[in-house]
């Protein structure tokens, strides 16, 4: 196997949530309808693939190793975001609201990603301590991401499904 750009599964993480903090900064200095648009829906397309690595296969490698309070709560930030993420795909730069959505969709990920990158006491931090197998675990999270996205090349990813949060009908 080639040589991995990522030490371990907590550097692919961690790189996923600089990329979209860069966007987020993009988009807030964006002036055009068209761009504002482009870096939205990159936004959304990049929340959506970690929102699912991390859930499908990052969460439940700590199950019962690390506070499980923190992975109930990460569950449900997350469910917050896709809530914010499925509006903004689904909307427009000239909608009611949309550049709000956006700038509290940053906000959520800024307090999610300190919860998790939280020197110590984060969740980064007490993943370390425990005995899986990052090395193995970022393989698998980069052989998911990959499928990922040429699912959303080629047909587009369904929109995202909360989990902990039931979402009543309108």
């Amino acid at each position: 196997m080639a040589e991995q750009p990522y030490t371990d599964a907590i550097a692919v993480l961690k790189a996923d949530h600089r990329k979209v903090e860069d966007l987020f900064e993009q988009f807030e200095k964006a002036g055009g309808a068209a761009a504002k648009r482009k870096l939205a829906q990159q936004i959304c397309l990049e929340l959506k693939i970690h929102t699912m690595i991390e859930e499908e296969i990052f969460y439940p490698a700590f199950r019962g190793k690390i506070d499980d309070d923190l992975l109930d709560e990460a569950y449900v930030e997350h469910d917050g975001a896709k809530v914010l993420v499925n509006d903004i795909a689904a909307g427009e730069p000239g909608d009611d609201f949309y550049d709000a959505k956006v700038m509290v969709l940053s906000e959520e990920i800024k307090h999610h990603v300190h919860e998790e990158e939280m020197p110590s006491e984060g969740m980064f931090a007490q993943c370390r301590k425990t005995d899986v197998d990052l090395v193995a675990l970022r393989d698998a999270l980069l052989a998911r991401k990959q499928e990922l996205m040429t699912q959303a090349e080629t047909g587009g990813l369904p929109p995202a499904e909360p989990r902990a949060v039931r979402l009543q009908p309108a």
